[in-house]
């Protein structure tokens, strides 16, 4: 069974795929996630002012992710180099990832992938407020990669809120469960893991 993990930069897709691999750890749940498969910075496209936009269909390597998440599918384990911000491409880990009977993947553009959306059994799309989601941004992205401020503003709006406008929202309304990433976590969070378990029953059965 494949779950598929949506939503903006900041709604906090990591977390909740941690909890949902923590309440599923009997099964080793096999993780998938899409920032792994980011094409090198000499590839990805430049906006009008010169700037690298990461937050493009087109920054990843759309063919291999489908092709290796249907290999695992299938029962076969995938080899891929472990994605790290401002890292050069020989100091990124290789990982092993073994199939599971419960495969989790996470990423931006899960719904406009053909090839992603079309392999998933149940899919989550992850929502909380903008502010808040800019917030996260603004503190990970100095505190960890070495942003100024300014910077990372920027990139919010003439990069982060397009991406979400143009390739995630629209897709929202075809996802299977809306985690709502704020007060309503936990109770949210509730209802999901019985909506997986009862998906994984009928899976199982087939």
């Amino acid at each position: 069974m494949i779950v598929g993990i949506c939503g903006g930069s900041g709604s906090g897709k990591t977390t909740l795929l941690k909890r949902l691999q923590t309440h599923f750890a009997e099964l080793s749940p096999s993780i998938f996630i899409m920032d792994n498969y980011y094409h090198p910075i000499e590839m990805q496209v430049k906006d009008k002012n010169g700037e690298y936009n990461f937050d493009l269909p087109t920054a990843l390597d759309e063919n291999k992710l489908a092709a290796d998440l249907e290999q695992l599918k299938g029962g076969g384990e995938i080899l891929v180099k472990e994605y790290h911000f401002n890292s050069p491409p020989h100091k990124h880990v290789l990982l092993t990832i073994s199939p599971s009977p419960l495969i989790i993947i996470e990423g931006l553009f899960l719904f406009h992938y053909p090839g992603v959306s079309k392999q998933l059994d149940y899919s989550i799309f992850v929502d909380v407020a903008p502010k808040i989601q800019l917030d996260r941004r603004l503190y990970r992205d100095q505190e960890t990669r070495g942003y100024s401020r300014e910077a990372i503003l920027y990139q919010w709006e003439n990069h982060v809120k397009p991406c979400y406008e143009n390739y995630l929202l629209p897709y929202q309304n075809e996802a299977d469960f809306i985690f709502r990433n704020d007060s309503n976590a936990d109770d949210d969070f509730k209802k999901l893991v019985l909506e997986i378990e009862a998906k994984l029953k009928v899976v199982s059965s087939v």
